[in-house]
């Protein structure tokens, strides 16, 4: 019944309803999007497409994020995906270049400076995806129907429309994000793994049935499937939610006859700072010998090709592992500051009870992120690698892909975020939150992705 109360109480703050009403509608209007092929493009080549290819790795990772509009040539087929590179590599020059550092220090005019430059670069990468994408997919519909193919001005006519599809879609994330519940392009993303769900978890319904191919263990399998997911998700939210508090004590300043301070704060240090980038890095990586591989006509190249390509084989998921650990202490090391942190925190009269203000608070601090890093990175890198174990276990490719990996992340992370939003509505107009002890935690490493 406090359920039924609370979803009550969120319909009756009007604020909340009209920004639940919005998302609902420009979510409305992404998913009929998804549904829109490119014109010229025959929807009965893309059947046939579908049943001659096996879509897997970084290709499958493209459909999900898209809500299948990868797959579908959809307007929408590129999806959010190159806002989001565009937004890694503005993060990143702002770790290396001061010009970009300086306009991240001056508060909302070089945010917005920063997200025009995003704009920009974002544009710059439609024109090189679109072409590739269109080249691909005419190479893959003549091998798999043997249609024509598209002429030079056809495939800069359909990269314009792609472009203005995925710029359009990074219009709605912002929509959202201003009049609806927030996280627009992460929720964007949510929608469209979302939108997999359901098919995927009837098709391995269905699959376990008597009678069906693939029915060992019955209905009895499905439902341990399902108790080993939910399992699966309490681990990616502790992974998410976990932190290390470092108490911090403020001395008192004396201002006049008042006096400010003496309070003791903690610092939440994530055990995953990183979020889900040192997967995607990961992937990114893992996609670079298979594409090189594929011009090598010698036997050694075809077997290396074969040994990367495999994403349930053992070598390939062991170098997956490896460099996700790598690649969660890297992002870690320029997205958590300890030099800054002890900075700001002499500034303010701040101490870690213990330690001297100033370099040794500094390294103390990273101290602390190197040994909490070790098993965020490993418990990520495991995350990453169970979908190769679900399909060895016989569960199906398309349920096997929510087990872990970037989809289960990203899923995890923006519901606890929107959870978040969603109870700070209730707090805010006096109303009991969606937990009783009103303790939802979203990620805070800054990352939306």
């Amino acid at each position: 019944m406090s359920f039924v109360k609370t979803i009550r109480n969120i319909w009756t703050i009007d604020e909340l309803r009209q920004r639940i009403l919005v998302t609902l509608l420009l979510v409305l209007v992404y998913r009929l999007g998804c549904y829109v092929v490119l014109p010229g493009i025959s929807p009965d080549d893309l059947d046939a497409l579908s049943k001659f290819t096996n879509k897997s790795g970084l290709m499958q990772l493209l459909d999900m994020f898209s809500g299948g509009a990868f797959s579908q040539a959809s307007i929408f087929a590129l999806g959010i995906m190159p806002y989001i590179t565009a937004s890694i590599v503005i993060q990143l020059l702002g770790m290396v270049l001061p010009s970009f550092q300086k306009m991240q220090r001056e508060g909302e005019s070089g945010r917005q400076k920063l997200s025009q430059y995003t704009r920009y670069l974002t544009v710059l990468i439609l024109l090189f995806q679109g072409p590739a994408y269109l080249i691909n997919l005419q190479v893959q519909v003549s091998a798999a129907t043997g249609g024509a193919t598209m002429s030079w001005p056809t495939i800069l006519y359909l990269t314009v429309i792609l472009a203005a599809g995925s710029m359009f879609i990074m219009w709605l994330g912002e929509r959202i994000t201003d009049r609806g519940i927030g996280n627009g392009i992460s929720f964007i993303i949510l929608v469209g793994i979302i939108a997999r769900f359901p098919g995927a978890i009837f098709y391995e319904f269905t699959s376990r049935l008597p009678g069906s191919t693939g029915s060992q263990g019955g209905l009895v399998m499905f439902i341990v499937e399902l108790i080993i997911f939910f399992a699966v998700i309490v681990g990616a939210v502790l992974l998410v939610q976990g932190t290390r508090k470092v108490p911090v004590q403020y001395a008192k300043r004396i201002v006049g006859n008042k006096q400010y301070g003496g309070a003791r704060q903690y610092i939440p240090l994530k055990v995953n700072a990183a979020g889900v980038m040192p997967i995607i890095f990961a992937q990114a990586i893992m996609f670079i010998p298979i594409t090189l591989m594929g011009f090598s006509t010698s036997e050694a190249g075809s077997g290396f090709a074969a040994a990367f390509s495999d994403i349930n084989g053992f070598w390939y998921n062991f170098v997956y592992f490896i460099l996700i650990v790598a690649f969660t202490y890297f992002y870690t090391a320029i997205t958590v500051r300890p030099t800054q942190m002890a900075e700001d925190m002499k500034r303010n009269n701040g101490f870690i009870p213990g330690v001297k203000p100033g370099k040794k608070t500094a390294e103390y601090l990273d101290s602390i992120m190197s040994r909490i890093t070790l098993p965020g990175s490993l418990f990520l890198g495991i995350v990453a690698i169970l979908p190769a174990f679900a399909r060895f276990f016989g569960i199906s490719q398309n349920f096997a892909q929510f087990f872990g990996g970037t989809s289960l992340l990203i899923l995890v992370g923006v519901v606890l975020d929107t959870l978040q939003q969603v109870e700070s509505h209730l707090m805010m107009h006096h109303y009991d939150g969606l937990m009783k002890d009103g303790k939802i935690k979203g990620r805070t490493t800054g990352s939306a992705y």
